[in-house]
């Protein structure tokens, strides 16, 4: 079943990126992003930056998550710098692919959609990944809130994006708190995960409180940005999106994320966020990640965003089951929720990212040339007089 419509796909011929930054920090990282993307071979396709980053910046979370499922037991000192370098190399990675598809001559929608994409999956591990390094698990319903406000900014960027027709992004942004993460989890390196537990002098608060009150202080300054934003910078027709909708319409898929989040979580009578915590804020991240590329879609094709997701069924068997007072346990169900969500998820960025390879004639992890080299273009290249033939080849490479 497709994805996308012929109208999108024709329209996403004619997407064109915007973006403007006044963060801090990037213009300090060009440097070393600049030097990283020339040791890249010109044969390796951007895709492929992009999702060996997020591979390694998965595995190194789950090794946290493997050590502390609950996110209350005190994690090893290595996994921690694991965790550390796997998002540095993850943030890497995802700088330098856009850099690689404009040096390769590969750019194009698919590339801008792919990113984003595996940012919002990303996105979901992070959160747990900081969750277990400071113990977060030990004060339950901040680890909740915590996680949930990270995939509900992340969806409202891309929402403010889907409004105004540009990314935008703060003095203190992605690039920043990607550092705070991992400056914290070296924190628990050098001083151990326990260092969290430790209260400040002449204080009765923990350090662990301090970093949650500091997260909750840059949520709120961005989330109030978000909403003095959204409603005014519309693109579109006397104020709307660019699609021609109201800016108002993504809050609905939204909202059909969060209360069933936590009327499930509050309503268990197993108390199945409690027992289960880094699984449960799993499953909704998934659901989150899904419905965050639908709003990603939705900009790049300029097209209205569907209210319903197939991956909406997880959470809504979930909410069945403790209406009819549990005939199937919670706990299993959760587990089953969760791999049909993750599945739904892979199942449609595939679906998506084939779709628009087959429209535009790209390939999504190789970068290969429109014409195969023969016998007298390859006894050009041992001549040293091939430069002619391989211009054109350079320029006529289809890929992402």
């Amino acid at each position: 079943m497709r994805q996308l419509a012929d109208s999108q796909l024709r329209r996403l011929e004619e997407h064109k990126y915007s973006c403007s930054s006044e963060s801090l920090m990037d213009p300090l990282m060009q440097k070393w992003w600049c030097w990283l993307v020339e040791q890249c071979p010109l044969t390796l396709a951007p895709n492929l930056i992009t999702i060996t980053g997020l591979a390694i910046n998965i595995f190194t979370s789950l090794i946290l998550v493997y050590y502390s499922p609950d996110a209350k037991q005190e994690v090893p000192r290595w996994a921690c710098f694991l965790c550390a370098f796997g998002l540095f190399v993850y943030q890497s990675l995802d700088a330098i692919d856009g850099k690689q598809a404009r040096r390769t001559g590969t750019s194009s929608p698919l590339g801008e959609l792919f990113d984003h994409g595996c940012d919002s999956l990303s996105t979901v591990f992070v959160s747990l990944g900081v969750s277990c390094s400071v113990r977060l698990g030990t004060l339950p319903y901040w680890m909740f809130f915590q996680c949930m406000m990270a995939v509900t900014l992340f969806y409202c960027a891309h929402w403010q994006t889907y409004v105004s027709g540009t990314l935008r992004f703060g003095y203190i942004d992605v690039t920043e708190a990607q550092f705070g993460v991992m400056a914290i989890h070296l924190v628990s390196v050098i001083l151990g995960p326990e260092f969290w537990g430790m209260k400040l002098p002449y204080f009765d608060v923990s350090i662990q409180n301090v970093i949650v009150y500091s997260i909750l202080v840059y949520q709120i300054l961005l989330g109030y940005s978000y909403l003095h934003t959204i409603p005014f910078n519309g693109a579109g027709k006397n104020g709307s999106t660019v699609a021609g909708t109201s800016v108002l319409s993504p809050v609905v898929p939204l909202s059909l994320i969060l209360i069933p989040a936590v009327l499930i979580a509050w309503k268990s009578p197993e108390g199945l966020f409690l027992q289960h915590p880094t699984i449960y804020l799993l499953t909704f991240g998934c659901v989150a990640a899904r419905v965050t590329n639908r709003l990603v879609v939705a900009h790049m094709t300029k097209s209205e965003m569907a209210y319903s997701d197939a991956s909406l069924l997880g959470p809504a068997a979930l909410f069945l089951n403790q209406y009819f007072n549990c005939p199937i346990s919670e706990k299993y169900l959760l587990y089953c929720v969760c791999a049909y969500v993750i599945y739904d998820l892979i199942k449609y960025c595939r679906q998506v990212c084939l779709e628009i390879c087959e429209h535009l004639n790209i390939m999504l992890f190789t970068i290969i040339p429109l014409y195969a080299p023969t016998k007298a273009t390859s006894s050009m290249e041992k001549n040293g007089s091939s430069s002619k033939y391989m211009t054109r080849s350079k320029s006529k490479v289809k890929n992402n």
